[in-house]
């Protein structure tokens, strides 16, 4: 039997993460939280550090801000569930090393493959970044199209998938 996938989006602090962390807590008991984000300055550090405390100690993390693959080979115990938090910065860190748009679906469908031979549940957490104006500068409209282009391929081989606005979720498929 399949395992179920489950995408959830929505904008900036819309709820994604506290959405996430409640659903993967009623699927299973054994956990992992598979994080994305970089310590890159003092602000991020302590997002990062209430993040952590926020989960708690039910969870194990893995901290891989870039290569999703070698996240879940990290993966040394049998998990119920896991989390992958969030695809926009795992995005945006491959473009800040210099990957190109063809390179990051490319890895984009690998880590969709790997996904189909999984053996737990997954979450995924995105932010929806195409409901905003049309960013005024070339690196920031990149971003945009390449993000909501990865956003598409994984909600289309997701079970469910939800949109979170001001704290509510929005089942969407």
């Amino acid at each position: 039997m399949k395992n179920k996938v489950i995408f959830v989006t929505g904008g900036a602090r819309s709820g994604k993460s506290d959405f996430a962390l409640r659903c993967a807590e009623k699927i299973g008991r054994i956990r992992a939280y598979i994080a994305t984000a970089e310590v890159l300055d003092d602000e991020m550090k302590e997002r990062i550090i209430n993040h952590k405390r926020l989960r708690g100690d039910d969870w194990d993390t893995i901290e891989e801000p870039k290569n999703l693959l070698i996240a879940f080979e990290s993966l040394h115990r049998t998990y119920d569930v896991a989390i992958i938090d969030c695809l926009t910065l795992w995005v945006s860190n491959l473009i800040k090393d210099g990957l190109t748009d063809d390179t990051i679906l490319k890895m984009t469908d690998a880590f969709m493959q790997l996904i189909n031979r999984l053996k737990l549940s997954l979450i995924i957490v995105s932010n929806e970044v195409g409901m905003g104006i049309v960013p005024d500068n070339p690196l920031a409209r990149r971003f945009r199209d390449i993000a909501g282009k990865v956003n598409q391929l994984i909600a289309s081989i997701s079970d469910e998938v939800y949109f979170m606005v001001s704290g509510i979720s929005i089942r969407i498929k």
